[in-house]
């Protein structure tokens, strides 16, 4: 639905708004709602798990990413690469040299407003444990709230998770991860393209690994 709404005030499609106005001010080149016939060849395959502990290419559903689809989607159908995603999280990380919503000197939020999309909007200041149903491995919910559009750790004390207050987050129905701290500076990725995400509690193994790497 804010796709729409986003397409009747801009009086464009989507796709040519995201475009514009993301996509080519943070040099996003290798994302859109489907895969150009020059990156086929790169596209990563989808899997699913297979007998004996194997894995099983999901081809008709990555399959999707190779055609426009029928409907430009507000909440999700994009198809992107890691370095794309890369400039995304980190236009959203707050440095001490650099406020969130800036990269390489091309700001597209106030750091105002990227500090309201990552406050805890969830009814009562309650946690997605309480709220919410528990459907991603990657993403902990007790003593994590949800802002606009993210996860964000209100305490990592409850979940017993190695991060830091503030933390945002969210997975995606691959398998996929990724998180921003802007305590520590630092944002992660990971991209495993294994369906579904419930069963394989991946981004706290990867948590864990960054966080005992640091040592200032």
């Amino acid at each position: 639905m804010l796709g729409r709404v986003i397409e009747v005030v801009s009086g464009q499609p989507l796709d040519e708004f995201l475009a514009a106005r993301l996509l080519r001010p943070l040099g996003m080149t290798g994302t859109g709602f489907h895969a150009a016939d020059t990156q086929l060849p790169r596209q990563a395959a989808l899997n699913t798990p297979g007998s004996g502990g194997t894995t099983v290419r999901l081809d008709a559903l990555g399959d999707a990413a190779r055609r426009a689809p029928g409907m430009l989607g507000g909440g999700g159908g994009q198809v992107s690469t890691a370095a794309d995603y890369d400039r995304f999280t980190q236009m959203l990380l707050h440095r001490a040299d650099s406020p969130a919503g800036e990269l390489d000197g091309t700001r597209l939020l106030s750091p105002r407003t990227v500090g309201y999309m990552t406050r805890n909007h969830l009814p009562g200041g309650a946690d997605l444990e309480t709220f919410g149903r528990p459907l991603y491995a990657e993403s902990p919910f007790r003593g994590v709230g949800f802002g606009l559009g993210l996860a964000v750790v209100l305490d990592p004390v409850p979940g017993k998770a190695l991060c830091s207050a503030g933390e945002l987050a969210w997975g995606g129905a691959a398998s996929t991860t990724f998180w921003i701290d802007p305590a520590e500076e630092l944002t992660a990725s990971f991209f495993t393209q294994l369906l579904p995400s419930s069963g394989y509690p991946i981004r706290p193994q990867l948590r864990t690994l960054v966080y005992q790497a640091l040592t200032g």
